[in-house]
């Protein structure tokens, strides 16, 4: 097992402290606030559809949290439309809830107007009540991927409760690293909520105490079928800047199962049920996002460690560098399982829990045995060492999970160079000193605009049988370097080509975890014009919080729709300018979409590998083949929702593809409570230049196209 050294590593607070954008709008009384509703959320398409997303409420906040589930089995409500119910989460933990009515067209990716009512809330909401009674919708399908959109004006009420309620309230229970669901014995966590604690913060140093000495505060356990509690040992309390949360270690003792969790500050606050398991690991991000790259250390030599980045240098005497093929990796996380004896032991512990658990790192796909995988030396925190193969996928944002038992982290990436004498990762359409300058702290501006088209089963009863879902979008965006990895595939379409990824994601009804702090840039109006046939001329996209959109679902008519298709020809994008980007032109020519052999499978033997064929497109167009399942766990505001998806790259020129078993066999096997999704498309890819008010121009911008086809299917 190799020593650690003294760089910065996940022990400290900034790596799961909880960064607040929003503060919530203090309310002394009951009263009428006029409002505008925006939201946005993505989901998967199936017997039912758990959303997630943010949300605004003008004159009261932004980058709000939106949740709602809705089932699409219950007959609809008495006007058409289907009925979900809704939670609004702000940055101090009170909530809003409430229904949304959406019409079917919505859900089969076009448009229609929908309505909202608020019935009640936490804080100070509880009590509230409120209408949206017209809200401007808009649906994007993508397979079973769907993305949904509403806009419009109304009231709110507050309840006048004069603000957050006297008695602690918890509004989530999340391991520390990847801020989801679900935590291990002998794991670090998080509780969040408000009047948790008092204002400030303070840690606590090992041997922790289980009720602070100040404030006797405790967190408690107490099995959700009856029994005895366990008070957990507190990490630090926190509650600045409109944030308040409780990390701690769950003791060792505690064993699997279902726990009703509160907070006792003098008054105990009321049980918030959350699952035990026994093993969860998740990995520290260097954002504490719990999302792009991973706080991993590059061992250099037996004493020197670099902390892995994408180029190679220095900051505040902190070496940093890519990974190379053939070299030794340390990543930190949290949730390898129990251990009593190191809960809260002063000195170094160390434990390996190789020996009785099947644990892998997979590094872009590829599964690569641990050397060591256990405790770091601190309690709760543990440390997974791994030789990267020579012939180990490399790039910027190479996707990093471990697999423990079969169970996959939630996914990071690891910045990875071409070869041992490299100083940088290499990733198209960026330069070795746009790479530094976002390791040096500096940030990185893309334009990404992309026209899709796929032709997906019609999930309603009336209309063809087959719809055409035409999508064109896209936005300018501000990015740092831990976030390069959502950047790099969502903005300019790339993934090492020739080669699968695999990509597991878990989201929680209570919590939404986003893939970094992107912030979005106004270009003002944009327009798009196309080639004959496609009824585009200098058409506006719909511009919502500074990300462009504009959908069509062929095949369904729809009153008040902009109606268009996509033929192959050459489309152009017109921006007019606005307060950060300025005037420009992208223009992009589509091809022929290619034809599938046999179309979409409708059941996928893991095992045996899948092989497409197809004809069509032009040799050198991207191929892409998506595919995954989706299972939800949980009820109410704890529903957990899990996507296991591989996405494999090569052109189509090949003509043919398989994805390998060893891939597929990482998808779970679909039962009654899971989908599955398989997609296959191609496209074209080409650049521009933009300008930027505030001087210089877009780092990197790209128009891409995909045309493809996608469905249901059963993996087994």
């Amino acid at each position: 097992m190799t020593k650690r050294s003294l760089i910065a590593l996940p022990v400290t607070r900034r790596y799961w402290s909880l960064v607040a954008g929003v503060l919530l709008c203090a309310v002394s009384q009951a009263a009428t606030v006029s409002t505008t509703l925006t939201v946005t959320a993505t989901g998967t398409l199936g017997t039912s559809i758990t959303a997630t997303g943010t949300a605004s409420l003008s004159g009261i906040g932004s980058n709000l949290t939106f949740s709602a589930t809705m089932s699409l089995t219950s007959p609809p409500d008495s006007s058409g439309n289907y009925s979900a119910p809704f939670t609004i989460t702000f940055a101090n933990g009170d909530k809003l809830n409430g229904t949304l009515s959406i019409p079917p067209t919505v859900l089969a990716g076009t448009s229609g107007t929908g309505k909202a009512t608020i019935t009640g809330g936490t804080g100070a909401y509880a009590g509230a009540t409120g209408s949206f009674p017209s809200l401007t919708g808009s649906g994007t399908l993508a397979g079973t991927a769907i993305t949904l959109k509403f806009n419009g004006d109304g009231t709110i009420t507050t309840g006048g409760s004069g603000g957050t309620t006297s008695a602690p309230s918890i509004t989530a229970v999340l391991d520390a690293a990847s801020n989801t669901a679900n935590i291990a014995p002998g794991g670090i966590f998080i509780v969040k909520g408000s009047g948790l604690s008092p204002s400030g913060y303070t840690a606590f140093n090992p041997p922790r105490p289980t009720l602070s000495p100040s404030s006797n505060i405790k967190v408690t356990f107490t099995p959700a079928g009856g029994g005895t509690g366990t008070d957990v040992y507190l990490w630090y309390l926190y509650n600045q800047s409109g944030v308040n949360q409780i990390a701690g270690i769950l003791p060792s003792t505690v064993t699997p199962g279902a726990y009703n969790v509160t907070v006792t500050n003098g008054t105990a606050s009321a049980p918030f049920l959350a699952q035990v398991v026994a093993n969860k690991l998740a990995l520290f991000t260097q954002d504490a996002s719990g999302s792009g790259l991973t706080s991993l250390q590059n061992i250099i030599s037996a004493t020197v460690y670099d902390l892995n980045r994408l180029t190679t240098g220095s900051v505040s005497g902190i070496t940093y560098s890519p990974a190379h093929p053939g070299e030794s990796v340390v990543a930190y996380g949290t949730g390898l399982g129990a251990y009593a004896a190191a809960d809260n032991d002063p000195s170094k512990a160390f434990y390996d829990y190789h020996p009785g658990l099947t644990i892998n790192a997979i590094v872009g796909g590829m599964s690569i045995p641990v050397d060591y995988a256990g405790l770091a030396g601190y309690p709760g925190e543990d440390q997974i060492n791994f030789t990267l193969p020579a012939n180990v996928p490399t790039g910027c944002a190479v996707t990093l999970q471990i697999s423990v038992n079969g169970n996959l982290s939630p996914a990071t990436s690891i910045s990875i160079a071409p070869d041992r004498n490299a100083s940088a990762c290499v990733i198209p359409n960026y330069t070795t000193a746009q790479l530094q300058k976002l390791d040096q702290g500096g940030t990185i501006t893309t334009g990404g605009f992309s026209i899709t088209q796929y032709s997906i089963p019609n999930p309603t009863s009336s209309g063809p049988a087959t719809l055409k879902s035409d999508l064109i979008g896209g936005e300018f965006a501000q990015i740092t370097a831990f976030q390069l990895s959502s950047a790099a595939q969502g903005n300019v379409n790339y993934i090492q080509q020739g080669s699968c990824v695999l990509v597991q994601s878990t989201v929680t009804s209570s919590s939404t975890v986003t893939g970094g702090n992107l912030t979005f840039l106004d270009a003002g109006n944009i327009t798009i014009t196309g080639p004959s046939g496609s009824s585009l001329s200098n058409t506006p996209l719909t511009k919502a919080n500074n990300t462009y959109s504009l959908s069509n679902t062929e095949g369904i008519s729809i009153p008040g729709q902009t109606s268009f298709s996509l033929p192959a020809g050459t489309y152009t994008l017109n921006g007019a300018g606005g307060n950060d980007v300025g005037v420009f032109n992208a223009s992009l020519t589509i091809g022929t979409p290619l034809t599938v052999t046999g179309g979409i499978p409708a059941t996928v033997t893991r095992s045996a590998g899948l092989t497409f064929n197809w004809t069509g497109g032009n040799a050198t167009d991207l191929v892409e083949i998506i595919g995954g399942t989706s299972t939800q766990s949980g009820s109410g505001a704890n529903i957990v929702t899990t996507t296991t998806e591989f996405l494999c790259t090569t052109t189509a020129g090949q003509k043919t593809f398989t994805v390998p078993a060893s891939i597929l066999n990482q998808v779970p096997a679909n039962t009654g409570t899971s989908s599955g999704f398989l997609d296959v498309a191609s496209g074209v890819s080409s650049t521009f230049s933009a300008p930027l008010k505030a001087g210089g121009s877009v780092d990197i911008a790209a128009f891409t196209s995909f045309t493809g086809l996608g469905g249901s299917t059963k993996f087994q």
